[in-house]
């Protein structure tokens, strides 16, 4: 016989606050993370049972007040000059799918916060944050976070595609820098720069040309005068290249780092819980992913699962997942 799992302490707030808030995907989010921990503990048949519960649940129409419901904004996708500019997605993607370190999941709950009682800041004259700025090493999370907020706030995450914003032409960037923060002010969204150290580059370093100089100065004073209600999410590997006067243009900058011990394996245990890893030696895998990345921890442990649905197993080995991590960091050179 089954024992009885216990779902811990912040997903039963979540799974509170979510239902008190109208938010059905965050709620059905923290509930089928409920089943994969049930999972992942050997609680088979009550995982299955939360699924068909849950999948039973969505299938049909919800029953309370719609106006009371979270609705998300309409996706309107970019026309015209902005077609090639933007690439354009609703995010199902929640905080609570990441495994952070306990100070960076505290500051972007803190930017959900105020960005879920904007308007009871903006009665006293305050405003939420919105300019973020992450930086840290390839793989650490940078560009799900940019989903996650996307995905908890019920907004279209809009990519800018830097490949194509930046040319060789005078003032082209910079006039289509314009039509972006357009659009930022017009439709409340996620705006995403990945890789922004392509645009953010230092203007003191000689290697640059005077273009990518007016087209940094160009995005400091729409950055600087930007009064909208979408949130701007700038992310980069690279951080000393950026110039020094963006760090003061964010409301935030938040530094990601490989993951320590204990995020390690709950990105291992995470992307593991639908086999069974009672046999695994976990102490074993931790060294085995030290100063892995924790794209390439997932990746790792995504090869060692199709390891053994193609062995015809439901079960996880030590060796076969320390394996797979060693080839992730030979990978890396």
């Amino acid at each position: 016989r089954e024992k009885q799992t216990v779902p811990t302490a912040a997903q039963v707030k979540a799974l509170i606050r979510s239902h008190a808030e109208g938010d059905e995907e965050r709620f059905y989010s923290v509930a089928l993370q409920v089943a994969a921990e049930a999972a992942r503990q050997g609680h088979g048949r009550f995982a299955q049972e939360l699924r068909e519960v849950l999948d039973s649940a969505r299938s049909h129409p919800a029953r309370s007040d719609p106006e009371q419901r979270a609705r998300p904004v309409p996706m309107v996708q970019p026309r015209g000059e902005l077609a090639g500019l933007f690439t354009a997605a609703y995010s199902k993607t929640r905080l609570a799918d990441m495994a952070l370190d306990v100070d960076t999941r505290g500051r972007l709950e803190r930017v959900l916060t105020e960005q879920r009682q904007r308007s009871q800041l903006q009665s006293h004259g305050l405003h939420p944050q919105r300019k973020l700025l992450l930086v840290g090493p390839p793989g650490t999370g940078k560009t799900m976070t940019a989903s996650a907020l996307a995905g908890e706030l019920s907004l279209p995450l809009f990519a800018i595609q830097l490949h194509t914003l930046i040319t060789k032409y005078l003032g082209e960037t910079a006039a289509k820098l314009r039509l972006i923060f357009d659009a930022i002010r017009e439709t409340r969204a996620v705006y995403l720069f990945d890789e922004f150290d392509a645009l953010g580059t230092d203007r003191d370093s000689r290697n640059e040309v005077g273009e990518i100089r007016r087209v940094l100065n160009s995005f400091l004073q729409f950055l600087e005068h930007d009064d909208s209600d979408s949130l701007i999410v700038a992310a980069t590997n690279y951080p000393t290249s950026l110039d020094r006067a963006l760090m003061r243009r964010f409301d935030a900058v938040i530094r990601y780092t490989l993951p320590e011990k204990d995020v390690a394996l709950e990105v291992l245990k995470n992307r593991l819980g639908l086999l069974k890893t009672a046999k695994v030696k976990w102490s074993t895998v931790q060294k085995a992913a030290a100063d892995l990345s924790h794209a390439e921890i997932a990746r790792a442990c995504e090869s060692a699962a199709k390891l053994a649905i193609l062995s015809h197993r439901t079960h996880i080995e030590t060796t076969e997942l320390v394996q797979a991590l060693n080839e992730r960091r030979s990978a890396q050179g």
